[in-house]
């Protein structure tokens, strides 16, 4: 048995490989009733943008993980309510917060170079903080720092000169530094707390400022909502597009306001996603500095989750932390410019892009325009021959965006075939542009192709035909403090009647194994279960204990246990079930089947 602990790398191999029928959530499902925001044309650049820079700066920067003497592993922007240290204190703190190297030049030119279009800044985070030289606090960085600059001021000329689009990140309930701000229980008694009066004397009047003093925005940002009420959020959105109308609003201005959608921290949704959204990153894991954590994301991570977010309709904002002196940590600003290059060469299958109406295959995933299909390609088959399923328009044209010379192809019915040279132009991800006539159908219910020319393919929760009482449940876990992941899973599987299926369509014969990828608890350690393959195969089978997923939301372990292998005579679609034995408890939690050509 083999126990593994979810990284980013292997989620996002399973929403590769292979993602047939997934239904695509429509705006009304995100945005409630203001879902025309999401699609209008207010929104049209952000949708069109498909990269942006985060950036969290502030003093727990200068910090780094450390603080009155103890080390935070985890995301460093949380040091103060993680440590507890007193408001007074960190405020004594943070004047060493200094960043004499700090140049807004310096930042904007990365961000061109990475192919940026748009960047924003945490004004103010949870602490309390202010980023720009605020009238209605002292706690900002003119006047509780020797820096006694406005960097914010410099940002946003270097901005306008550039073409990139600013906008602010600003926390509009949590503030630790406040007594009546959300988040600081240890200083101040949340009972006694009066947050109407904490919005209407800081959080709305510096709101006020940074929409006032810096130009045209493009973005304000809001973060944890508490227990704003819906009134509460309408102001703060109201009152952006009072001062800034064609400013956007995120989402996490709470109570299903907001002009786009953000969702989770680290978290891309399972399929296509209509309307303005956004998955959020962090290139290493903490979101401010730290420097325990080098565990960067590489290029070919950046670029491929760039592709996959752009092939379900959103944008991917990444997260650099600066370090305390205003410089990017070195290995940010490399892999920034490395995402760039490729965004040099390969932007036309990305920027301005949609959806793709054809699902993710084994081989990569696929963005779209009217015309044109982009088939972003991070596995060549063993055989050199791509298939398309489900291409109902007449090709045109297929060839690599690096490269004049077009490839050969065929099509039979809706197959399309695409033959690949020896070596492809980029391992990471090389674009294949198909250039069509007609109309390409979005297909909604196609099978998952399982090919013996790639090492393997992971049929995903999202993917399976639920019956019974069965459903699908997302988990959230972290390594560290604040470190999120996402899994979602198939669960409520208690009676035999409680099945997942899949559809597969295996495209040559041969010997292939079935594992089962699941999380298995002391609840669900024993159970019986059976797989059944085919026309009736069955494979009984033991759920096998991987570790127990507290309250706390430790680490989600999964495990791959392998329990058949079937022989496949000609190439066809098959079926794949998943159901309990007999009535008992639920069965587990089922995160995707891996399907493996027998070599």
């Amino acid at each position: 048995m083999i126990l593994q602990r979810i990284k980013y790398a292997a989620l996002l191999a399973g929403c590769l490989l292979g993602s047939a029928g997934l239904r695509a959530q429509q705006p009304e499902e995100l945005w409630g009733k203001n879902a025309e925001a999401g699609q209008g044309e207010k929104t049209r650049w952000f949708r069109e943008a498909k990269f942006g820079l985060f950036l969290h700066w502030g003093p727990y920067s200068h910090f780094a993980g450390d603080i009155r003497g103890k080390r935070y592993y985890g995301i460093s922007e949380w040091i103060m309510k993680r440590d507890q240290t007193p408001a007074a204190e960190y405020a004594r703190l943070a004047a060493g917060f200094n960043p004499t190297e700090y140049s807004a030049e310096e930042w904007v030119a990365i961000a061109k170079a990475a192919g940026v279009k748009y960047i924003v800044l945490t004004a103010k985070h949870h602490d309390g903080f202010a980023m720009w030289d605020s009238k209605v606090s002292d706690f900002d960085i003119v006047d509780a720092t020797p820096y006694k600059k406005d960097p914010i001021k410099d940002l946003a000329a270097a901005c306008r000169k550039a073409g990139i689009k600013l906008g602010f990140y600003y926390s509009q309930f949590q503030d630790w530094h406040e007594p009546n701000g959300g988040g600081n229980n240890w200083d101040f008694d949340n009972a006694k707390k009066d947050y109407a009066a904490y919005y209407r004397g800081k959080s709305l009047p510096q709101i006020t400022e940074l929409l006032s003093n810096y130009g045209p925005l493009g973005i304000i940002w809001f973060d944890t909502p508490g227990n704003m009420s819906k009134e509460e959020s309408a102001a703060f959105l109201a009152k952006v597009h009072q001062l800034q109308p064609d400013c956007l609003v995120s989402s996490r201005v709470g109570n299903g306001l907001g002009d786009f959608k953000d969702f989770g921290d680290g978290e891309v949704p399972p399929g296509v996603v209509k309307g303005a959204w956004e998955a959020i990153f962090t290139h290493n894991d903490s979101w401010g500095y730290s420097r325990y954590d080098r565990n960067f994301k590489s290029p070919a991570e950046m670029i491929r989750l760039l592709a996959d977010v752009a092939s379900k309709g959103g944008n991917l904002m990444m997260n650099i932390g600066p370090m305390g002196n205003g410089k990017f940590p070195a290995l940010s600003e490399q892999y920034f410019r490395a995402t760039g290059d490729w965004l040099k060469r390969n932007g036309e299958a990305i920027y301005g892009t949609d959806y793709s109406p054809i699902p993710p295959q084994p081989w990569g995933v696929m963005t779209h325009r009217k015309g044109t299909l982009y088939l972003h390609v991070f596995e060549r088959p063993a055989n050199g021959k791509l298939l398309v399923p489900g291409f109902s328009a007449k090709v045109r044209e297929a060839r690599f965006l690096q490269g004049e010379k077009g490839l050969v192809y065929n099509q039979a019915g809706e197959d399309l075939y695409i033959q690949l040279p020896p070596q492809l132009p980029d391992e990471r991800n090389s674009v294949v542009a198909v250039k069509y006539a007609g109309e390409l159908k979005e297909q909604t219910d196609l099978p998952v192709v399982v090919s013996s020319n790639y090492e393997k393919v992971l049929l995903t929760a999202q993917q399976a035909t639920l019956q019974g009482k069965t459903e699908r449940k997302q988990f959230t876990h972290s390594y560290y403090f604040g470190d999120w992941k996402h899994a979602l899973c198939i669960v409520g599987q208690k009676s035999p009647a409680d099945v997942a299926k899949y559809r597969v369509r295996f495209t040559e014969p041969g010997q292939y194994k079935i594992t089962l990828r699941y999380a298995g608890d002391s609840t669900h350690a024993g159970r019986q279960g059976v797989l059944t393959v085919g026309k009736g195969e069955d494979y009984p089978f033991q759920v096998l204990f991987s570790g127990n997923y507290t309250t706390n939301k430790r680490p989600l372990l999964f495990v791959d246990q392998a329990l058949s292998i079937v022989t496949v005579n000609a190439p066809g679609e098959w079926e794949i079930g998943i159901r309990p034995e007999t009535e008992g408890g639920e069965l587990f939690r089922l995160n995707g089947v891996v399907i493996e050509p027998v070599r």
